[in-house]
């Protein structure tokens, strides 16, 4: 385990609401090469803190690499209808971009 990751793993047993400690956990395991681990995360991130933009790009760019193209597309509309309404121009062009390259 990652010494990044340990710190992590130790900030949400305390209980961390922030969303970005979180996305870096889900970040930090896909860095080390733990991509099913990190898609679960990424999940649970969406799933919990559905309003936190980044993990929408992150998560589909990583399904999409895991051959999951379905679920990397549902992240990309998930992340599109968010970054819409938070008129988020950079994020939703981002997630536009990738969702075309999906087919």
């Amino acid at each position: 385990m990652s010494k990044r990751l340990e710190m992590l793993e130790q900030v949400l047993a305390k209980g961390s609401t922030d969303p970005f400690h979180h996305y870096a956990r889900a970040m930090e395991l896909r860095s080390i090469g733990r991509r099913e681990d990190a898609i679960d995360a990424f999940s649970a991130v969406a799933e919990r803190f559905a309003d936190y933009v980044p993990t929408y790009l992150m998560a589909a760019q990583l399904a999409d690499e895991l051959s999951r193209r379905e679920l990397a597309r549902d992240f990309c509309r998930r992340g599109i209808e968010l970054a819409t309404r938070k008129r988020d121009a950079h994020a939703l062009s981002e997630l536009q971009t990738f969702l075309q390259t999906l087919g």
